[in-house]
Order: structure tokens, then C-alpha cells, then sequence
């Protein structure tokens, strides 16, 4: 209960923590809203907290937001007939010094090795809705039997698999970044009845960028541009069903260009929109 307040009582680390702990208001804190009455420390609480295997604590997400699914309160995050799944990584942990069995390495040109923790994170978004509910994370740490580090992708494979078992019947499209363009991702969603909302970038697509512009010289695009009332210039262009690269000729997906001009600038979003 104590790693959790450090969390709710928002404390930039488990130092600051333990400097605050004994004052009189941080322990009312405690003992009100954690039934904690007497803090371990920071040593303690690592010892203890450590131990811990990250899939234990989704049993909470998971009964949270079924909840609020089933009583239908996530209906104002309903996006595009169904729920939006951003996910990303980030970094948890660094140290040159500091390192345990599951540390990813880092190895410097100049000698020393950096040991590091990551997670892929998802959280249900919207794009009119200030709020994020978050979902259960997936740790990226070095899996037992492994000789390679483990990374975002492959982290992506469980994750994915275990948030379909565990929201079965929801509508879910992921949003992620250019990273998951690939094939083997890309069909793992279909298998799984996911739908995906992902970027893509030229030098990371070419095969795909170059079929779409022989598709634009032929006239085989759709395309048109607004201008809004807020000054704004918005254009769109798109393809249905072009192969994704030579590597997965069969494997077809939508392209969507997007873009905005506004102040004399353009900004532009490119993507694989696709529904489940």
C-alpha cells in the first residue's frame, strides 16, 4: 500500500518518499487513505516491491474497466465505432551501476555497460476527451532463456495477445507510431480482430511510398481539401487495399495523407487506418 501512495501522493521518487513519510500530514495520508500506520523505507520498500511480478497487478485493470464498460460508462470514449488503444513504450529505469536478472544492456562504445527497464504502455484515449484511462502494461525486461534484449516489438506481442483476452468483446483499433508498420504485427491484429490506426514513414516504407505515388500518377487516389472556419486548410488523400511492401505483397492495407495548413506552415500525418 505504500508503493501505491507514493504513486497517489504523486512523489517524484521513493527518496522523496522516505524524507516525508514521518511528517504529520503525509502520515494522516497513509493511515486515511492507504491504512498505512507506520511507512517502511525506501531500502524496505524496493526489498519488498521488487519481488513483485508486474502480471499480478492487472487483475485490478482489468475489473476496473470492465466495470465501467459494462455499466456503460465509457461511452463518451467511444471513437470510430469502437475504443482507441494508444500504445507506447517508456523508460523506467537507467543505471551504469545499479542492475538486477531482468535488466536490458546497453553496451558503450567506450567500454561500459548501461542496464536499463522499459514498459509498453496502453491507455484508452479519445481526441476530445482531456482524460486517459489506463490499461495494464507490458514490462520489457530480459526474458528468461534469452540472449537479445527484449524491445518495444516483441513486447507488443504479449501485450496485444493479453489485451484481447482480456477485453474480449470490445471494439478495440490501436494507435500506434511507425515502429509497428510491419507485417508480422500488422497481421497478429488482424488474427486477433483488432483494428490499428498506424504511421508510417517514408524512409521506413519506401516500397509502400512508391506505390503510393505511382497510384497518385494514375489517378487512382481519392482526394480533396477544406478550408475550415477557424482558418484552417485541411486536406486528405487515400487509397484502400495497396500491398504494405514487397516483403508482404499479400497482406493489404488502407493509406491515409493528411494534412494542415494554418499560419503559413503544413503539417503532416500519414497512416495506416484500418477498423477490426
Amino acid at each position: 500500500m505504500s508503493g501505491l501512495a507514493v504513486f497517489s501522493l504523486k512523489f517524484p521518487s521513493l527518496l522523496k518518499f522516505d524524507e516525508k513519510r514521518n511528517e504529520a500530514r503525509i502520515r494522516a495520508n497513509l493511515q486515511s487513505l492507504f491504512g498505512v500506520r507506520q511507512a517502511p523505507c525506501d531500502t524496505q520498500l524496493r526489498a519488498v516491491c521488487d519481488q513483485v511480478n508486474p502480471a499480478e497487478l492487472r487483475a485490478p485493470f482489468i475489473h476496473i474497466n470492465q466495470r465501467l464498460y459494462d455499466h456503460r460508462l465509457l461511452e463518451n470514449f467511444r471513437y470510430l465505432e469502437g475504443f482507441l488503444f494508444s500504445i507506447n513504450g517508456t523508460g523506467q529505469f537507467a543505471s551504469s551501476s545499479v542492475c538486477c536478472p531482468q535488466c536490458c544492456q546497453r553496451h558503450h562504445r567506450n567500454g561500459p555497460i548501461g542496464y536499463y527497464h522499459q514498459l509498453l504502455a496502453a491507455v484508452l484515449v479519445h481526441p476530445d476527451q482531456k482524460q486517459v484511462l489506463p490499461l495494464f502494461p507490458e514490462a520489457i525486461t530480459h526474458q528468461d532463456g534469452e540472449s537479445k534484449n527484449d524491445c518495444e516489438l516483441n513486447a507488443s506481442k504479449r501485450l496485444i495477445k493479453q489485451l484481447r483476452e482480456a477485453f474480449p468483446n470490445w471494439p478495440i483499433r490501436v494507435v500506434e507510431d511507425s515502429l509497428f508498420a510491419n507485417g508480422p504485427h500488422i497481421k497478429l491484429l488482424k488474427e486477433l480482430n483488432i483494428g490499428y490506426i498506424i504511421s508510417v514513414k517514408p524512409e521506413g516504407q519506401e516500397s509502400l511510398f512508391e506505390e503510393v505515388k505511382d497510384r497518385f500518377f494514375k489517378h487512382e487516389t481519392e482526394e480533396f481539401e477544406v478550408l475550415g472556419d477557424d482558418k484552417i486548410v485541411r486536406g486528405y488523400r487515400w487509397i484502400n487495399e495497396i500491398p504494405l511492401n514487397k516483403s508482404y505483397p499479400d497482406l493489404q492495407v488502407n493509406f491515409l495523407d493528411y494534412w494542415e495548413i494554418r499560419d503559413g506552415k503544413e503539417f503532416i500525418f500519414r497512416g495506416l487506418p484500418r477498423s477490426n
